[in-house]
């Protein structure tokens, strides 16, 4: 199974959009083709219902209807602006920075239209789940201050100003790709993008009122490891859809993915069992989370070892992160948007470097690389992308959240809705009428 196979394919694929002669003699292929649409059902389904119950669950209850309507329109705002253009200038063709608008509204995408061996409609609504989920995800940072309004306006122009450009950059034809940055499923164009974004976000938009001498528990855990149980399963179709067809190297994605899950889990279990005697089950599923995301990056690269040591690594430092960002520097991300995925994106996108490798078998799988005079080089990629992502993001959030608050006349809602809460306040419903 070849080092850099899903760069290959993704170029592969991107030479098809460009009209390239691959394209000419490529024909549909079923298995692959039932795959994909079934990976893409199970990205959506991380989104709704999977985060929205996740997300649901954390924040309190007067509030709990909000979090869900904003992953829900979120999902629509991103599914409509992917039709209109950032599915082109994500992976049409354009220059190293930027597609260019020759795929807007889907133009010259038939039945018969293929994007590699599957239908070209499929493949952008496959990437249309992955444009969806990673916005969703910021909003677990401001939970419970920030404006309906706000929310909408700032996902739709984050979406395209962020989540876009570096999608081209790592997937569609652009310069990280063509350095050979490995990122299989999304640890930078997902987890980094949305974990930074998080963490400028709820620096911006302040802290909750009472944070952090008052508590706020979650209320309702059943709901939360509902959504973290969809959200597992959903990820198969996340890392494993990512290989564009139904093979070893989608079957081996799947099986490192659940492997770092559980590690993950665990390892944070036992953190918390080790420093508060306790483990709960808040911090299993947080610790899921974290090694689904630190997998994500390295699922297409990594053998079964090697998904072992970055679960448990992602355990035990985003448990570390989480606790440092909320105790020590005493930033209110909500639902620990960066910790979690930010750190781990960072973390996975890092780790690939050291053990991606062409031998997967389950007791060779530790990688180190195509051969270990190559660690070196696809680190130094690695750390470009890494740090390019980062700061193009931050840097970026920020003015998008100033401008989302010129035209919203502020992204927080008043200290007197923010007492009341967003259902009732943003949307006269209440979650519960108990």
């Amino acid at each position: 199974m070849p080092l850099r196979f899903h760069v290959l394919a993704r170029t592969a694929l991107f030479l098809s959009l460009s009209g390239g002669a691959w394209a000419d003699t490529a024909s549909l292929n079923a298995g692959n083709s039932a795959w994909v649409l079934t990976a893409t059902a199970l990205v959506l389904f991380m989104t709704l219902p999977g985060l929205a119950l996740f997300y649901g669950g954390l924040v309190r209850a007067k509030n709990v209807l909000s979090v869900l309507m904003q992953c829900f329109a979120i999902c629509c705002v991103a599914s409509l602006l992917w039709f209109f253009c950032a599915y082109s200038l994500s992976f049409a063709p354009g220059s190293a920075l930027l597609g260019d608008f020759s795929k807007a509204l889907f133009s010259g995408m038939g039945r018969e239209s293929l994007q590699g061996d599957i239908p070209e409609s499929l493949y952008a609504l496959f990437q249309m789940t992955f444009a969806v989920i990673t916005p969703a995800l910021i909003v677990g940072a401001v939970a419970e201050r920030m404006k309906f309004s706000s929310v909408l306006m700032f996902s739709a122009l984050w979406l395209l100003a962020v989540y876009v450009p570096v999608c081209h950059w790592v997937w569609g034809g652009g310069w990280l790709m063509n350095m050979g940055m490995l990122d299989f499923a999304g640890g930078s164009v997902v987890h980094i993008t949305a974990g930074v974004a998080a963490l400028v976000a709820a620096l911006v938009i302040g802290n909750r009122h009472g944070f952090p001498n008052t508590a706020m528990p979650p209320h309702n855990m059943t709901m939360t490891v509902t959504g973290a149980g969809m959200l597992w399963v959903g990820w198969f179709g996340f890392n494993g859809g990512s290989a564009l067809m139904a093979n070893g190297n989608a079957s081996m994605a799947m099986l490192v993915t659940h492997l770092s899950a559980a590690a993950g889990a665990l390892a944070w279990m036992g953190m918390e069992w080790w420093r508060f005697s306790k483990p709960s089950v808040l911090g299993a599923v947080t610790g899921m989370v974290a090694g689904l995301g630190t997998i994500t990056p390295a699922s297409g690269s990594v053998g079964p070892a090697a998904a072992l040591l970055i679960g448990l690594s992602a355990g035990v430092i985003c448990f570390y992160a989480t606790h440092w960002i909320k105790r020590t520097l005493h930033i209110d991300d909500s639902l620990d948007v960066f910790p979690v995925h930010g750190v781990g994106g960072f973390l996975g996108t890092f780790l690939v470097g050291i053990f991606a490798s062409t031998n997967l078998g389950v007791f060779s799988g530790f990688g180190f690389g195509a051969g270990n005079e190559s660690i070196g080089a696809q680190l130094q990629v690695q750390l470009i992308g890494m740090l390019a992502v980062g700061a193009y993001t931050a840097v970026v959030t920020w003015g998008v959240l100033k401008l989302t608050g010129l035209c919203t006349n502020g992204i927080r809602v008043s200290p007197e809705d923010e007492s009341q809460g967003l259902d009732i306040s943003l949307h006269e419903e209440a979650g519960y009428k108990l």
